[in-house]
């Protein structure tokens, strides 16, 4: 069976993890949205892309629009597990009356894996009939290249489709609450940090920062951080531009998961750990202490 990727975007921006749905479908994607021919051109590989520039402020309708230009040979549809791919793939599975298989790191056209447990158990899954997944970012990866796709644009005016879900407004995300693979700014600790009030401290930074809390696995494990803000190898991948790390040494399970920074700041006592190697900005201080003044800048009147 053929697969598609189906990436929605906003402002010709692909978002994360959309790269690794084109490679995983074989180099064949629909890319719907706002700018779609400019996002379009930012994926790389052999194969062929349709983009379809359409406001995409109504996923339900945007999921019907798309529906009728999905070629027939097609049985799997693969979304990028962003915030708008996890919204529109029940959309595409519901008119398509197909199921969705959810939290998926690797898709074939008769097999799915699927993590389970925070990441931390797969589900392989046999199939035999035609699907929508939703691929996890940051876990498939995806080799370099320097092909491009054969972009076919298509132009779409305003949807006019009868849906029962109607959207009102589109707001933008709060730093304290969105998606980590989408934040381009992240404040993160570790185990230096020491406590649960001096994450909820650096939560309350971030945010004045317009920055998403982040931490490591022995944060996520001691309840400071939920385990959706555990950023490694058995946590999420992020790619932000600026990242802050508080007393985080730099284990390979966590870098690992931390993609490339365009700025890194790391404070703490050890000057020759990891993390610090990996700075731009390097602070050889107690992170509790600067945190606590940095708090005392940004928070108090």
């Amino acid at each position: 069976m053929s697969m598609l990727a189906v990436i929605v975007v906003r402002n010709g921006r692909l978002c994360a993890g959309a790269q690794e749905a084109f490679a995983e479908a074989g180099s064949q994607a629909m890319v719907v949205g706002e700018r779609a021919g400019d996002a379009a051109g930012q994926l790389s590989g052999e194969g062929t892309v349709t983009a379809i520039d359409v406001s995409v402020d109504n996923l339900s309708a945007l999921s019907t629009l798309m529906v009728g230009l999905i070629p027939q040979n097609v049985r799997v549809l693969i979304l990028p597990a962003s915030p708008d791919g996890r919204d529109c793939a029940p959309h595409l599975a519901a008119v398509l009356e197909w199921p969705l298989l959810a939290g998926a790191v690797r898709v074939r056209a008769d097999t799915v894996v699927l993590v389970r447990t925070a990441g931390r158990l797969g589900e392989e899954m046999g199939v035999d009939r035609p699907f929508v997944a939703t691929l996890v970012p940051g876990v498939r990866g995806f080799e370099p290249s320097s092909a491009v796709p054969h972009i076919h644009r298509l132009e779409c005016g305003p949807l006019d489709v009868d849906v029962a879900v109607t959207s009102v407004e589109v707001l933008p995300p709060e730093p304290s609450t969105m998606d980590l693979t989408e934040a381009k700014r992240i404040v993160a600790g570790g185990q230096g940090l020491g406590s649960k009030e001096c994450f909820d401290l650096l939560g309350q930074v971030g945010t004045a920062m317009g920055a998403s809390l982040g931490g490591t696995r022995v944060a996520s494990d001691a309840g400071w951080i939920p385990l959706e803000r555990q950023i490694g190898t058995t946590g999420v991948a992020v790619n932000p531009r600026v990242y802050l790390a508080f007393a985080i040494s730099g284990a390979t399970q966590h870098t690992s998961g931390l993609g490339h920074p365009d700025h890194i700041i790391s404070v703490n006592t050890d000057a020759g750990c990891p993390m610090m190697a990996m700075a731009d900005l390097a602070i050889v201080s107690d992170a509790t202490a600067v945190l606590q003044a940095l708090a005392h800048r940004l928070l108090t009147t």
